[in-house]
């Protein structure tokens, strides 16, 4: 569901670990302005962003997944051009010459799912709640930038960006291979 649709607590809740220091927030800001921001403000902005318990809220960067009645997942899905971090990169541009600023293609940025309810594939609702999310809103492409795991075990803090399987299911196609490990999909809505 749209996180405007979740509490502010659950999200929280979602939110634990380094994400709850990050709060969603190092891609939108770049390492910059994230790094010298206190949690507390990241806290704050994030809070203004999500629109959760706001009734009138009619805009939202992410979703939130629940597992029976327990909010399980969140997954950051906002306008490519929003999210400093991605723009400065070298990595998702290699071998592309796109516009950075073309606000009709829309990017996620962040896969996290909440301790206990890891390994049974949440990942795969989020990123296709995240795609009809960004197809609602009238997104023209969304991409996506996961990691390639090789079949190995890769420490939870690279895997905030996802793995190619949920990517490839939602219906996402290689652009590019930028790294070693990180791929740049994309689906066109």
């Amino acid at each position: 569901m749209p996180a405007s649709e979740a509490s502010w607590d659950d999200l929280q809740k979602i939110l634990t670990g380094t994400a709850c220091q990050c709060q969603c927030e190092r891609q939108r800001l770049g390492d910059g302005d994230w790094w010298y921001m206190p949690v507390d403000e990241r806290t704050a902005l994030l809070r203004s962003e999500v629109g959760c318990d706001d009734p009138r809220a009619n805009e939202t960067i992410g979703v939130v997944a629940y597992e029976g009645g327990e909010p399980a997942g969140w997954c950051a899905v906002d306008r490519r051009s929003v999210y400093a971090r991605l723009r400065n990169s070298p990595v998702p541009w290699k071998g592309r010459s796109e516009r950075k600023d073309d606000e009709s293609v829309w990017a996620i940025t962040c896969v996290i799912v909440r301790p206990g309810h890891r390994g049974r594939g949440l990942t795969y609702p989020l990123v296709a709640g995240a795609v009809e999310h960004a197809r609602t809103q009238g997104a023209s492409a969304i991409e996506g930038y996961p990691m390639l795991t090789g079949g190995g075990t890769v420490t939870w803090g690279e895997m905030n960006v996802g793995s190619v399987g949920p990517f490839s299911a939602a219906g996402f196609t290689e652009v590019s291979r930028p790294t070693v490990r990180r791929v740049v999909m994309r689906l066109e809505l």
